[in-house]
């Protein structure tokens, strides 16, 4: 896997992040989590991004590390929805591929 593959794969799981939210039903409980998981979701692509332009290998190393925190984050939040049953398990299937 190379770096334009991960740029492009993250930027579609920021997509699929943004079009899971919109299919959230909507109550108080889930515009927070929507919230949440639109800011780490998204965050892992931008973040991913700044890693590669990283000038030192320290710096990459730092980035990848804010791309990982905002993945276990994203990760969380697609657990609860799951365990909440907000959405059935094909539309979740997608997103945890």
């Amino acid at each position: 896997m190379n770096k334009i593959d991960l740029k492009n794969r993250t930027f579609r799981f920021a997509r699929n992040i943004i079009d899971l939210v919109e299919l959230l039903p909507k109550n108080k409980a889930t515009n927070i989590i929507s919230y949440q998981i639109i800011k780490s979701g998204t965050s892992v692509g931008a973040n991913y991004r700044a890693a590669i332009r990283a000038r030192s290998n320290k710096e990459f190393i730092s980035k990848i590390n804010i791309v990982l925190e905002e993945a276990d984050e994203t990760l969380f939040w697609l657990e609860i929805i799951k365990t909440k049953n907000w959405l059935d398990e094909e539309k979740l299937s997608r997103i945890f591929k």
